[in-house]
C-alpha cells in the first residue's frame, strides 16, 4: 500500500512539474493580451519554472481592439 501511495505523490508531482512547464513555455510565445502585455509577475514566474527569457520579438499583442482598448481610447 505503502508503494502505490508512493508512485501516486510521484506521479503527481511529475505531472504538475511537466504541466508548469509545458504551459509556461506556450504562454512565452503565443499572442498577449495589451493589459498583460509587462506583468513582471509572469515573467519572474515563467522565468523560474523555464529557466529562460520571455522573448519579445516572438510575442505579438492579440486582440487590437476589444473592450478593454476601447476604454483606453482618449475621449
Amino acid at each position: 500500500m505503502v508503494l502505490v501511495i508512493t508512485l501516486s505523490v510521484v506521479g503527481w508531482v511529475a505531472v504538475s512539474v511537466i504541466g508548469s512547464l509545458a504551459y509556461f513555455m506556450g504562454e512565452q510565445s503565443k499572442p498577449i493580451h495589451e493589459r498583460n502585455w509587462r506583468s513582471e509577475s509572469f515573467e519572474k514566474l515563467a522565468k523560474a519554472i523555464t529557466g529562460k527569457e520571455i522573448d519579445y520579438n516572438e510575442r505579438t499583442p492579440a486582440y487590437r481592439m476589444d473592450a478593454y482598448a476601447s476604454s483606453n481610447l482618449a475621449q
